[in-house]
């Protein structure tokens, strides 16, 4: 998640607050004029900020002192892109509008922020923007397997260091359904759970789970598992980043694979991911 920094505009106007001021339409005739200057934004169309009810209460949580992150997750809303904004001065709907379009272009035009909530508390707004994550589906597993498969058969096409150790390049692992069933039982149990643990919820390791899976003798298993990435290759970037879980991916030794994630959008993580390798005997 990017979190943008604190913005905060001082206002010094003799206009009267507008006690039912509208910061959503305010926000919005501010955003869709495009600021009436270019922008790295300016190119792609935005659409209107819609209200979003966990964002006004992080924007109430930010007002009595709270960290935009902190609020955040507190309120189980999972942001993969976020702002705040602070006005303090005398605030009606054209001043908001015109600070925004003065000083705050780029966050204000930004098309991935897509969300709003705002807190007024006499002469001062708390605003928060954000864009939810936009977790894969059910029907995107097969694609998402697809491309995780990719990015590690091409890191074992050429070689790679894991840590210190340098691993030479090996065969492409190929899918495996009961692999893939494995690693799909212990992402669920992750998710439901919410824990974060090679060994299983009722006390099972990899092994167990991959026979109980219908995988059958094996050589050789193996297991990644990861939370809180939202992509394919953000997940993938994780793994190889630690010397162990990229060991597993160079591994000659391991010549099939299975891939699977499950959501749980009331957890911190969101998303939880499993790798599974194994080589038959």
């Amino acid at each position: 998640m990017r979190v943008l920094p604190l913005l905060i505009a001082g206002l010094a106007s003799t206009h009267s607050i507008a006690a039912n001021a509208d910061v959503l339409d305010a926000v919005n005739w501010a955003r869709l004029r495009g600021c009436n200057a270019p922008t790295p934004h300016a190119a792609v169309p935005v659409a209107p900020l819609k209200a979003n009810p966990k964002l006004q209460k992080a924007a109430a949580r930010l007002a009595g002192g709270a960290a935009l992150p902190d609020s955040l997750a507190s309120l189980g809303y999972l942001a993969s892109e976020s702002a705040m904004l602070h006005f303090s001065g005398a605030v009606s709907d054209a001043e908001i509008s015109h600070v925004l379009t003065a000083h705050y272009c780029r966050t204000l035009t930004d098309p991935k922020l897509r969300e709003i909530g705002s807190e007024r508390r006499g002469p001062d707004v708390w605003m928060v923007l954000a864009a939810p994550v936009s977790v894969p589906g059910a029907a995107d597993a097969a694609s998402v397997s697809a491309r995780i498969l990719d990015l590690v058969n091409a890191a074992r096409a050429t070689g790679r260091r894991c840590g210190a150790k340098y691993y030479a390049p090996a065969a492409p692992l190929t899918l495996n359904v009961n692999l893939t069933r494995a690693a799909l039982a212990h992402s669920r149990e992750m998710a439901l759970n919410q824990e974060f643990d090679h060994r299983g919820h009722d006390g099972s390791t990899p092994a167990e789970r991959i026979q109980r899976a219908g995988y059958g003798a094996y050589r050789i298993v193996g297991e990644n598992i990861a939370a809180g990435a939202m992509t394919p290759a953000e997940v993938t970037e994780g793994w190889f980043a630690s010397a162990p879980h990229c060991e597993n991916i160079m591994d000659a030794r391991f010549t099939q694979i299975g891939i699977a994630y499950a959501a749980n959008l009331d957890s911190a993580a969101g998303l939880y991911w499993t790798q599974d390798f194994a080589a038959p005997r």
